[in-house]
């Protein structure tokens, strides 16, 4: 073969190699199970940044996604799976506490990045060199729910309403109260377990203790359905909850009962905080037709934020990949600037929404500044 004809063939398979050359990122969501809801919300946002930049490095990127039946176990075996089956050197997940704490001790042990797009509690980072997050957590929103319950909803007495299953609920319970009780609030703290759907017997020491709001800090499912029953029971009270409301389904399974419910969020559509804020809604629309909820911001700003630091890392290897998370600063995301602090977690003011006309509206905005 002439020197010509070599030269050729090298150029033509190394063209080939980088037109087959893929990024494999994966995305470890709940698309079954009981908060299916959150990880439909969350894909939409990242395959709409997918669409957006699509390549890194020069080569293709695949998402590779994994159910974990929103179960802690299969977020375990998912991860794992992601990163020896599938080859995967980043992963954007898991969505709630629990389950992101079970995944990010498997990302830790084979130093692969996991980044989840709203995990709020402190141990899913904790001690953690490649697990981090683009939401803040939940010290920041239980103190924000607080600030906002006693100096503009002046209330005095609330009853505390706490999924003991979810690392998520008892965390964020604990803020609040912790909060709530330096303003000199008086607490009643009462439990229920996920999948529960009866709440009388709750609801009724919630009525005889005087409460003047209901803190429900679990998820959508029981939180429309501890709504409902108060309202039948004749609450008059305000109802209050963290992000784990902040799903179309809280609207759909409460109907006129969440009417006037205020929870905490990562962001509003309405209430653009960057420029990226304003084109994400707008090409959001455009692709799904309605605005787009805090999840869906939260996981395309998960996405964009890996892509960045593999970008930055000039390399497809886990380990570099990691370090670039870290040393993010100041990144312009839909949810806001977003910086990763040297635990993993991110610095970011808290919005409060409310349910207004069966449609999630502003409220307010409650910077990280205030809470500390």
């Amino acid at each position: 073969m002439s020197s010509l004809k070599k030269a050729v063939l090298v150029l033509f398979l190394v063209s080939s190699l980088s037109l087959f050359a893929v990024v494999k990122i994966g995305a470890l969501l709940p698309l079954t199970g009981g908060v299916s809801a959150f990880g439909d919300l969350v894909k939409k946002g990242i395959e709409l940044a997918h669409e957006e930049r699509g390549t890194v490095l020069d080569e293709k990127i695949e998402v590779v996604y994994m159910d974990t039946r929103s179960e802690k176990t299969e977020a375990a075996n998912g991860i794992a799976r992601l990163i020896d089956k599938e080859g995967v050197i980043a992963v954007i997940g898991e969505v709630i506490s629990g389950n992101s704490i079970a995944a990010g001790e498997i990302a830790e042990k084979k130093k692969v990045p996991m980044v989840s797009p709203s995990s709020t509690n402190p141990l899913v980072t904790q001690g953690k060199k490649f697990v981090s997050r683009v939401c803040f957590i939940d010290p920041l929103q239980g103190t924000a729910l607080a600030e906002f319950a006693v100096k503009t909803l002046k209330i005095k007495k609330a009853t505390v309403f706490t999924d003991v299953e979810q690392d998520y609920s008892v965390g964020l319970s604990n803020y609040f109260i912790e909060r709530f009780k330096k303003y000199g609030g008086q607490v009643q703290q009462l439990n229920y377990k996920s999948g529960d759907s009866e709440f009388s017997a709750q609801l009724s020491q919630a009525l005889a203790f005087g409460a003047e709001a209901i803190v429900v800090t679990g998820y959508y499912n029981e939180i429309a359905l501890v709504a409902q029953q108060a309202r039948a029971l004749g609450f008059k009270g305000h109802i209050l909850a963290g992000d784990g409301a902040d799903a179309p389904e809280l609207i759909k399974i409460g109907g006129q009962a969440v009417e006037g419910l205020f929870f905490t969020a990562h962001y509003h559509p309405d209430a653009p905080v960057t420029q990226v804020s304003k084109k994400f809604v707008e090409a959001f629309v455009k692709k799904y037709g309605v605005k787009p909820s805090t999840l869906s911001a939260l996981g395309y700003d998960a996405y964009m934020l890996v892509v960045e630091a593999i970008e930055r890392a000039k390399t497809k290897k886990p380990e570099l990949i990691a370090t670039a998370i870290r040393s993010i600063k100041n990144f312009q995301g839909a949810t806001g600037v977003i910086t990763i602090d040297a635990s993993g977690n991110a610095t970011k003011d808290v919005v409060i929404e409310t349910v207004k006309n069966q449609q999630f509206a502003f409220a307010a905005k409650i910077s990280a500044s205030e809470l500390k």
